[in-house]
């Protein structure tokens, strides 16, 4: 089995599609850790606010499937569309930020809408080229960046994923 975290945004229905998010999510594994739910402005357009969250997903999918079999069909459901603009609002965006502790894309750390909510659920993964602990460029991002906690928006899922 892998450890896969993941990180999701939405800025259309976002208090629907996260939820519906994490559940498709379910169907491909165990959702062990969900993080506080995160708003922050949007990167680059004039886009409604985003909502953002991580979590942990323990799965039997490989690396070289996670996109094909679980990120892109779920995107897909939930009606994501590409566009030129990387920018665009969307239903849902999902990324694999860390599979199997080793991370798939090093920009995360530059992103405090991924890093805040990933440093809530594994507050010890320290960065590779620094060695900074994630927690600690947390709490540097939020003490520069606008991002404010959602409160009661995944409250459905508790410690274990499961619906309460």
């Amino acid at each position: 089995m892998h450890q896969v975290y993941l990180s999701l945004g939405s800025n259309i229905q976002p208090e629907v599609n996260l939820p519906r998010a994490i559940e498709l999510l379910r169907q491909y594994g165990e959702i062990v850790k969900v993080s506080s739910v995160w708003e922050s402005e949007a990167v680059g357009s004039d886009g409604p606010n985003f909502l953002n969250a991580c979590v942990l997903l323990v799965t039997p999918i490989t690396e070289t499937e996670l996109k094909e079999k679980i990120i892109h069909p779920i995107e897909v459901k939930l009606g994501r569309k590409r566009s030129a603009d990387k920018n665009a609002p969307r239903t849902i965006d999902i990324d694999a930020i860390l599979f199997d502790d080793h991370s798939l894309n090093n920009k995360f750390w530059k992103q405090a809408f991924v890093v805040i909510p990933l440093a809530e659920i594994y507050s010890d993964y320290q960065n590779p080229l620094t060695q900074e602990n994630i927690l600690q460029t947390a709490v540097r991002f939020q003490q520069n960046v606008w991002m404010e906690t959602r409160h009661g928006l995944l409250n459905q899922f508790n410690g274990n994923g499961l619906r309460s």
